[in-house]
């Protein structure tokens, strides 16, 4: 992926961006990792495929996956969960209570921010071995 997206931002720029910019490609990422993840381990066709993904990447679920992570996360990944949680976001959620809502944002921005950061090995590791 990295030959094909680059990520041109220092560390110091990515450090000060809002945190909804985190959540904002931290959903995009998490979602390709679920449906890479899909495409490979099944012959689902495409309406399963996204039947499927949903499962995953609806913010019930990431705020869920969120707690079960949380333990394992260093204070600075911690520290930008806390940042994406309490990020001010004027959208309100459709299929979820507003603190779901909150924790998948916080969850999508610890994603966002460690793609970012080319920390791609920290997310895989995360991601693993709670997403079976």
């Amino acid at each position: 992926m990295e030959e094909l997206i680059k990520i041109n931002k220092t560390d110091q720029e990515i450090d000060m961006m809002p945190p909804l910019v985190w959540a904002y490609i931290g959903d995009c990422v998490y979602e390709l990792y679920i449906r890479t993840k899909l495409v490979n381990e099944t012959n689902y066709k495409p309406h399963k495929l996204h039947i499927e993904a949903i499962k995953y990447v609806k913010a019930k679920s990431q705020a869920e996956l969120l707690e079960k992570i949380y333990d394992n996360l260093t204070e600075e990944e911690k520290d930008i969960v806390r940042r994406g949680r309490n990020a001010e976001n004027h959208h309100l959620p459709k299929n979820s209570n507003v603190q779901e809502y909150m924790y998948s944002t916080a969850f999508e921005a610890l994603i966002g921010y460690l793609y970012l950061k080319k920390q791609n090995e920290r997310i895989k590791q995360l991601l693993k071995k709670y997403i079976s």
